[in-house]
């Protein structure tokens, strides 16, 4: 299969994104639906592989900035999801800032949610372990590498848009992509593809 060929598993063209976004902008709800379903899930794994089990707070935070914001955003769905991811990482640092000046000396119990029936569990389980993995994998780089993986695998930028985000230059993002991917594949092949 050809490089142009390859189209990530249900992610909406920039041109929908874009015209989900600026419908929302207006203040359309089901496109800001849209939107939400569409960036949500990558910015949710950009932010796993940030602050770990914390992403989905930061992410709640994120999307209380995104809402407050996207009146005033203007560009296509690939700025959309930079400016996004952007927003969620300056929540992803605020928060690592945070733990470091109050860290939990207790874990929390999570009682309050329902229990998991067995199936509930157990697709959940099949359906999250490689991600896991994979963000635990990630989570191993350097934090440049991790980060430029992260954004242009997991949330889909482009070198030039992941750059506006991290504050570098498009080559350096390349640069520390391919070799955040290189070294992943350096231990998927010492593993001997092993999944945990």
């Amino acid at each position: 299969m050809g490089k142009a060929e390859v189209r990530r598993h249900g992610r909406a063209d920039e041109g929908e994104l874009g015209d989900a976004v600026r419908q929302a902008r207006g203040g359309d709800e089901a496109a800001f639906a849209v939107v939400y379903r569409e960036v949500h899930p990558m910015l949710l794994g950009y932010l796993r592989g940030l602050v770990g089990d914390d992403a989905e707070d930061v992410a709640s935070e994120t999307w209380h900035d995104i809402v407050r914001g996207i009146p005033r955003f203007r560009g296509d769905g690939q700025a959309f999801r930079g400016w996004a991811a952007a927003i969620a990482r300056h929540r992803a640092l605020d928060h690592v800032r945070r733990i470091k000046a109050r860290p939990r000396t207790t874990p929390l119990e999570d009682g309050a949610t329902e229990p998991m029936t067995a199936e509930d569990a157990g697709g959940s389980a099949l359906e999250n372990l490689s991600t896991r993995r994979a963000l635990d994998l990630i989570a191993g780089l350097p934090q440049d590498q991790a980060e430029a993986v992260l954004l242009r695998v997991v949330v889909g930028l482009t070198a030039p848009t992941a750059a506006k985000v991290l504050g570098k230059r498009p080559g350096a993002v390349r640069t520390a992509a391919h070799r955040g991917l290189k070294r992943l594949a350096e231990r998927l092949d010492g593993d001997g593809g092993s999944r945990g």
